[in-house]
């Protein structure tokens, strides 16, 4: 399911209904489809499940008019109105996406630059295969999918790791569900760097991408 572009969906549009509907599959693995469902009606379809693993990739504008913290200082938006706008995002919906990134503009002499890319999309895809098959073969399965107890397994931390994870989820309010996120994303940067350990600065690489926790900074 891909919801991007700002002309065709911004997640901080999508109706209240359908997060939750979005929200659901991702804990049970299933859609579950009746013709109780709010939003939902399927005259004549008796209940039916269907597999309903996906990844999830949104986007959305930082606010309402899109230009907060752009360098053309167009945006007028207040910060009633960027709370408002963001607050339209399910809490339980935002709290299961696993990486919360913004993207800055490029400037237009990087667009214009002919500098050769120092990494190939070859090189990085090597990267990814190398990393996915270093997750099966510890796991039988990708990281994302680890439970509790594969967390517990083979997400352990070192003192000085444990204790910037701490310092954040206190600082940031994160739930367990967030913990446990930064835990998974920070064993999988670990294995692109094809390194055994989850260090400090995996952990702090994978805080960064919990954009959203920290409630956009830059606002």
């Amino acid at each position: 399911i891909t919801i991007y572009g700002k002309d065709a969906m911004s997640l901080a549009t999508v109706h209240s209904r359908a997060q939750i509907g979005i929200n659901s599959p991702q804990v049970t693995i299933e859609v579950h489809l009746s013709n109780g469902l709010p939003g939902l009606s399927i005259v004549g379809l008796a209940d039916a499940e269907f597999p309903a693993r996906f990844q999830l990739i949104a986007a959305m504008n930082p606010c309402p008019c899109g230009y907060l913290s752009h360098p053309n200082g167009r945006c007028h938006c207040t910060a009633d109105q960027v709370q408002r706008y963001r607050s339209r995002i399910s809490g339980p919906l935002l709290d299961r996406i696993d990486m919360h990134i913004e993207v800055p503009p490029v400037p237009l002499k990087e667009i214009q630059s002919a500098a050769i890319e120092e990494e190939t999309s070859e090189t990085v895809r090597q990267r990814v295969v190398k990393a996915h098959q270093r997750q099966l073969q510890r796991s039988q399965h990708a990281n994302a999918l680890m439970n509790t107890q594969d967390i517990k397994r083979f997400c352990q931390l070192d003192k000085s790791a444990t204790l910037l994870l701490e310092q954040a989820v206190t600082a940031l309010g994160l739930s367990a569900r967030s913990h446990n996120r930064i835990l998974k994303v920070a064993r999988t940067i670990a294995d692109l760097k094809d390194e055994d350990n989850i260090s400090k600065h995996h952990i702090s690489e994978a805080i960064g991408y919990r954009r959203l926790d920290r409630g956009f900074a830059s606002a």
